[in-house]
């Protein structure tokens, strides 16, 4: 697939590149970042080349992941990463994907997250034909939680031993969100149970 640019009124969205790696690679040294989602501790600078040159760069062309670098229009600096992953390759309307992003320390609290989220889960329904975006946290992930609920996620639960981290099993929070829960059209109807 084509890398589209996503922009906001405050950020712009693009597919990480080379110039990146530096700003990425010192973003990643934040201990909080590791500790909630995927990314390695420690994390070398040569991780941060293979996520842009590799990872995302096959995930864009193979339409598996597709991974944006989240940055200021004012200044570039990097905002966050932000990607829709586990992509289902099934026609709409049985497409889904989920929603994965952290933030880099200093642009916590600033409102960024949640707006380029909207932007990415906008992008995923109208142009994508998504119809179902689910969200997974590890619990106990109050600000990945914070963000979901601001975009309009419908927490679902908890489920158990969703997340393997340092060979333990942990549970995950999940939600999803829906074209409907943004008042957009959906291919199938939505019969919600005892509607």
């Amino acid at each position: 697939m084509e890398t589209p640019v996503l922009t906001t009124k405050r950020l712009v969205l693009r597919a990480l590149e080379p110039r990146d790696g530096d700003a990425l690679y010192a973003a990643c040294q934040d201990p909080e970042i590791s500790r909630w989602t995927t990314v390695p501790a420690p994390y070398p600078r040569g991780h941060a080349d293979h996520f842009i040159d590799v990872v995302c760069a096959d995930g864009w062309r193979d339409d598996t992941m597709y991974n944006f670098g989240v940055f200021t229009r004012d200044d570039g600096t990097l905002v966050s990463s932000m990607g829709l992953v586990r992509l289902q390759r099934l026609a709409a309307p049985q497409r889904t994907a989920e929603l994965g992003y952290w933030t880099a320390r200093d642009q916590r609290g600033k409102g960024y997250t949640v707006e380029a989220a909207r932007a990415v889960c906008s992008w995923a329904f109208e142009a994508l034909g998504v119809e179902r975006v689910e969200w997974f946290a590890e619990a106990g992930n109050e600000a990945s939680r914070a963000v979901a609920l601001k975009l309009g996620f419908v927490i679902e639960g908890t489920v158990r031993a969703m997340v393997v981290r340092d060979g333990t099993r942990r549970d995950a929070w999940s939600g999803s969100l829906l074209p409907s829960d943004w008042s957009l059209p959906s291919q199938a109807q939505y019969l919600p149970y005892g509607g």
